[in-house]
Parts: structure tokens; sequence; C-alpha cells
């Protein structure tokens, strides 16, 4: 399995690149917060990846950053959401944003990226309001991949969204006193309304 590809931006395009690794061209599958990290034709870049394998095809979909990784991995869990499908969503919404609408379980919001009908859009809801922010799995919101607490995931999945790491701390603390038994995908819903958002 590839992780990454570091080598020579050779050409890029709405929703694909071309890297050059020592004579060797990679045809990666990007979303459009990727394509706007990406440097100039004939400038290095390192983009890590996920390599789609199928009995049929193989495939390389590019991110600039772990977290954008980790939220795709979790989109293709959803029944229905291919790669191709998980790529369209990140790039009709930012991270934070789509984040947020899955934990507000905003469907109307999800409805309006290009592709996700209203079924999809609820499917996203309800598969993942729980698996988003799981602290067992590398995080959507800070892109690290170590073991981490309910505490720390819900504040970084707010800074994520961002709130600043201080409020955060302490919505997060007074919300799971009150509720040890909360999932981080509660103690954020509950802090996002809270922190009226």
């Amino acid at each position: 399995m590839i992780a990454y590809l570091k080598g020579v931006l050779d050409s890029k395009t709405e929703d694909r690149c071309i890297i050059d690794v020592q004579g060797v061209g990679y045809g990666v599958e990007i979303s459009n917060q990727t394509l706007q990290t990406l440097p100039e034709k004939g400038k290095e870049l390192k983009l890590l990846i996920y390599h789609h394998i199928t009995d049929s095809d193989q495939r390389l979909f590019g991110f600039a950053t772990s977290k954008e990784k980790n939220l795709f991995e979790r989109l293709i869990t959803v029944k229905g959401i291919g790669p191709k499908l998980g790529l369209t969503i990140l790039s009709g919404m930012p991270p934070s944003n789509l984040m947020e609408a899955i934990v507000t379980q905003d469907t109307a919001a999800l409805s309006n990226i290009s592709g996700i009908g209203k079924k999809t859009a609820e499917r996203m809801v309800l598969e993942l309001k729980d698996k988003l922010f799981d602290e067992t799995q590398p995080s959507v919101a800070t892109g690290t991949t170590e073991q981490r607490s309910k505490h720390e995931e819900a504040v970084s999945a707010l800074e994520a969204l961002g709130f600043k790491k201080r409020e955060a701390e302490q919505t997060v603390q007074k919300i799971t006193a009150a509720n040890p038994k909360f999932s981080v995908s509660d103690i954020v819903k509950s802090a996002l309304s809270r922190m009226n958002r």
C-alpha cells in the first residue's frame, strides 16, 4: 500500500494531479481543499495517499493533511459512499463545516453538496454522528493517530470548528461532569448548543 507520495508536481486539474516521483508519474485524485494547497508546476510536494484497490482497478486519492484523510476514511465507511463520492463531499464543504453539519444533524446542509440526496445525508448523520469523533480512531479534528480521551477529542473537535481552546475546555468540562456517559459526539453537540452555534 502507498502511504504517501513525495515528488514534483507535473500537472494539476480541478480534481486530480500527476506527481513525478523519480521519473514515474502517479495520477492522484484530489479534493478542492487539497487542490488549493498544491504548489506551482515543477515544485516539490508531498501528499498523503489512500490507495483504493478493487478487482478491476487501482486508484490513488491524495490529501494535503492527515485531518482531511482521516475524515475521508470515515466518510467512505458510510453505506453508499465510495471514494469518489467521499472526495466530492470533501470538495463540497470545508471539513469543519462538514463535521458540524454531521454532529448537529443538519441534513439540509449536507443535501446541498453535489451528489448527496436527502437519504444519503440522513445515512451520513446516522452512521457518522458517533464514529466521527471516536477517540480510538485517528482524529478528524487534529489529524493525530494516538489514543485520546473523550475530553481531549471533544476539545480538539470544538477547536477545529473555530472555538478558542480555553472556552472549549471549560464547556466540555461542565458537560462531562454533568453527563459522564456522553459520547464525544454528544459532548460536541451539547457544547455547540451552549456556545450558541
